[in-house]
C-alpha cells in the first residue's frame, strides 16, 4: 500500500500506540492529522518533535463536530481510532468520563466518518482483550461474545459492537484490532506493570504489584502492535476482512509476577523483590488471545519476543528517566 497517497487522521496520538503509529506513517510519507486533547509535553510524540509533522486538531473525541469539521476539511481517507480513556483504575474510580471518552466518542467518529463515506476508505478500530470480559475457557477467539462486566471492559465491548454496528449496517469499511497488555517505550502511565517496574529499578525500588502477582496477559511489543494497525488498514476495504475483529499476540501468556521478574533480571537487579499488595479491583484474572484468524487471513505474526522487547523497552526508559 502506498502511505504516501494517503490522508490519515489519528486519534489518541499522544498515547503509546499512536506515538510510534505516527512515527513510521510519516517515515512512509502519509499527511498525518493528528487530534490532540491535552498537551503533555512527555509525551513520546510531542517530546520527539513529531508533532510538528502533522497537522494538529486540538479537541475531544466527545465533540462530535471537531471530528467531522476534521475529516471532512482535511479530505480524510485513513482513520485510526486509538484515543480512549484505557485506565483500568480510572475507569473504575469514575466511570462516566470513560464511558463518554469511549463509547460517544467511538460513535461521534464513526458517524463522521459515516457521512463522509466518500471520503473515509479505511476505519482501523483499536480494541482491547478486555471487550472479551471474563470468559470460563481461553484463549478468547473472534467468535466469542462481548460481555465486558467492569466499566472499562463495558467500554470496550461497547466500541467493538458500535464498530461492527457501522460495518454491517452501512457498510462503512471498519475493522477491528484487539490486542492484550500493549508495552514499549512512551507507555508514561506508571500504574501499568512495565513502565512501573522499570522506573522503580532505575530508582532503585521495589517494584509495586497490584495483584497477587498471579494474574495471566498476554504482552505485546508496541511495534508489533504498530506493524499489525498498518497491515490491517491496507486490507479493510476487502470483502473477508472489512467489518471483522482480529486478535493480535504472541499466544504466549505471562503471569504478572514473571514479567517482573524478566523486567529485574534484565536490568541485574534481582535483589529488589517485589512489593505484592494483592488489592487489584474490577480486574479480570487470567486473559489471552488466540492470534489464528489474523495469521491465516493477514499473515501477521508478531515479530519481537518477550526478551527483546523488554530490553528495547528499558533501553528507552533508561535514556528518558536520565533527563
Amino acid at each position: 500500500m502506498n502511505w504516501n497517497q494517503c490522508r490519515v487522521f489519528v486519534t489518541g496520538a499522544t498515547g503509546i500506540v499512536g506515538s510510534w503509529l505516527v512515527k513510521q506513517l510519516l517515515q512512509k510519507g502519509a499527511y498525518l492529522v493528528t487530534l490532540i486533547r491535552d498537551w503533555d509535553p512527555q509525551s513520546e510524540l510531542i517530546r520527539s518533535g513529531t508533532i510538528r509533522q502533522t497537522s494538529v486538531v486540538h479537541g475531544a473525541l466527545e465533540d462530535y463536530a471537531t471530528l467531522e469539521r476534521a475529516i471532512n476539511e482535511q479530505e480524510i481517507d485513513t482513520v485510526f481510532h486509538l484515543g480512549a480513556q484505557t485506565i483500568v483504575g480510572t475507569a473504575l474510580r469514575n466511570p462516566l468520563p470513560t464511558f463518554e471518552a469511549n463509547i460517544r466518542g467511538t460513535y461521534n467518529l464513526l458517524e463522521a466518518c459515516r457521512i463522509h463515506q466518500d471520503l473515509v476508505k479505511r476505519v482501523v478500530v483499536a480494541s482491547s482483550d478486555k471487550a472479551y470480559g471474563e470468559a470460563p475457557i481461553l484463549p478468547y477467539t473472534e467468535e466469542m461474545p462481548l460481555q465486558g462486566q467492569h466499566p472499562y471492559d463495558v467500554s470496550k465491548s461497547c466500541t467493538d459492537l458500535l464498530a461492527m454496528a457501522y460495518a454491517h449496517t452501512y457498510h462503512l469499511p471498519v475493522t477491528v484490532a484487539r490486542c492484550g497488555n500493549i508495552y514499549g517505550g512512551g507507555d508514561l502511565n506508571w500504574s501499568r506493570i512495565v513502565p512501573g517496574t522499570i522506573r522503580s529499578v532505575l530508582q532503585n525500588r521495589r517494584p509495586v504489584l497490584r495483584s497477587d502477582g498471579q494474574y495471566t496477559r498476554d504482552y505485546l511489543f508496541v511495534l508489533d502492535v504498530v506493524e499489525a494497525y498498518l497491515l490491517l488498514a491496507s486490507r479493510t476495504p476487502e470483502e473477508g476482512i472489512r467489518g471483522e475483529a482480529f486478535n493480535f499476540s504472541t499466544e504466549h501468556p505471562v503471569q504478572v509476577l514473571d514479567i517482573t521478574q524478566r523486567i529485574l533480571s534484565l536490568m541485574e537487579r534481582t535483589d529488589l523483590e517485589p512489593h505484592i499488595l494483592n488489592q487489584a479491583r474490577a480486574e479480570i484474572r487470567d486473559q489471552h488471545l488466540d492470534a489464528s484468524k489474523a495469521k491465516r487471513l493477514l499473515h501477521w505474526k508478531a515479530q519481537y519476543s518477550l526478551e527483546e522487547g523488554l530490553s528495547r523497552t528499558i533501553d528507552w526508559y533508561r535514556a528518558f528517566l536520565s533527563t
